[in-house]
């Protein structure tokens, strides 16, 4: 299933929908304004929560978890080490890990189990600098969870390189 994000730029809170491939709204990303972190919740279609992304506020480097139902998820960083790419290491509560490579500055990039890519992270189709497409690649696969980890790398790259 294809998920189209098209983050709204100057939006209040960093809200914005993400729409399925036949149009429909799908996703809803609430960012919450007045909170001491970065708060961003993701809910579904029926505005049911999907996931809650956090930044955490002390750590070495960018980190960002997302947690469903107040546990913790998936924890997010960039990668010790890397030569040439970025590289960001989501770790899942169960101790496995997924890896996120490729040109993630340019939001071309996949998510990956075992060298098995689980979503494709692309906007090379579209003209719009805040539009991308998530390909989430596995039915089975969890598209919350994988929507998630997209957002929280798009937005740990996006201050990075000072594009917030």
């Amino acid at each position: 299933m294809k998920y189209l994000v098209r983050e709204k730029l100057f939006a209040i809170g960093d809200d914005y929908w993400i729409e399925d491939e036949r149009g429909d709204r799908a996703f809803y990303v609430d960012g919450k304004v007045l909170r001491i972190r970065e708060t961003l919740e993701l809910r579904d279609a029926r505005g049911d929560e999907v996931a809650v992304i956090r930044k955490k506020l002390v750590s070495l480097r960018d980190t960002m978890t997302v947690e469903r139902g107040g546990d913790v998820l998936v924890t997010i960083r960039k990668k010790r080490l890397t030569l040439l790419r970025d590289v960001f290491r989501a770790e899942l509560a169960s101790g496995e890990e997924l890896e996120v490579r490729g040109d993630i500055v340019d939001k071309e990039f996949d998510i990956e189990y075992e060298g098995e890519r689980l979503a494709r992270i692309s906007r090379k189709w579209f003209r719009m600098r805040d539009t991308y497409a998530i390909d989430v690649e596995r039915e089975d696969a969890d598209a919350g969870m994988l929507i998630a980890i997209a957002v929280c790398v798009d937005r740990m790259v996006d201050k990075e390189h000072g594009d917030d």
